[in-house]
């Protein structure tokens, strides 16, 4: 049984679907004082951060501990989540007609094993329509996500080619995951 230290719901869709038996709660940790010029950089910093809130709040004795951060990153920016309506236009705009990568970090600790993974997955989007766009904005559902990008989502019919994992991509590379557990 693993204790998932996140209160992302496609982390937890992600868990289900590959047949892995969690529960689920988390303690915060304040991503936005990290300093980082590098995407993976920062990925791995805000996960180990995390990682370590989460460890002294609920040790690993009970469940293993699983810990994730994803970042997105498009014409050498690092595309963090979104603050409000404008700065996520801002976000996808930069993704738009361009390569769009997603990092995903994550620490899996048990008793018995300690895995650290940083993977990533590149999407090259066609161009976002303008209308369909500002439907996806008024509908909130970038609220939360990391460079407000919803690749199962509004950036599915954008895609013209991937390179990597899905799952990462979504938050959780479950296929490296369930190799280890």
């Amino acid at each position: 049984m693993i204790r998932l230290c996140s209160s992302s719901k496609t982390r937890a869709l992600l868990l289900k679907k590959a047949g892995i038996d969690f529960i689920q709660e988390s303690v915060d940790f304040d991503e936005d004082k990290i300093q980082a010029s590098s995407p993976k950089t920062f990925v791995y910093l805000a996960t180990l951060g995390k990682y370590e809130a989460n460890l002294k709040a609920f040790g690993f004795n009970d469940y293993a501990l699983l810990v994730a951060d994803t970042v997105v990153t498009a014409k050498n920016q690092i595309l963090r989540k979104a603050k409000c309506i404008d700065d996520a236009r801002n976000i996808l705009y930069t993704q738009s007609a361009s390569i769009t990568s997603i990092i995903t970090c994550m620490i899996f600790h048990s008793k018995e094993k300690k895995i650290i993974d940083i993977s990533q997955t590149d999407y090259i989007f066609e161009k976002f329509n303008e209308e369909k766009l500002e439907s996806y904005l008024l509908s909130g559902d970038w609220r939360r996500k990391a460079g407000a990008c919803m690749v199962e989502g509004f950036c599915k019919a954008y895609i013209k080619d991937v390179r990597g994992y899905q799952s990462t991509a979504m938050g959780l590379n479950t296929e490296i995951l369930k190799k280890f557990i």
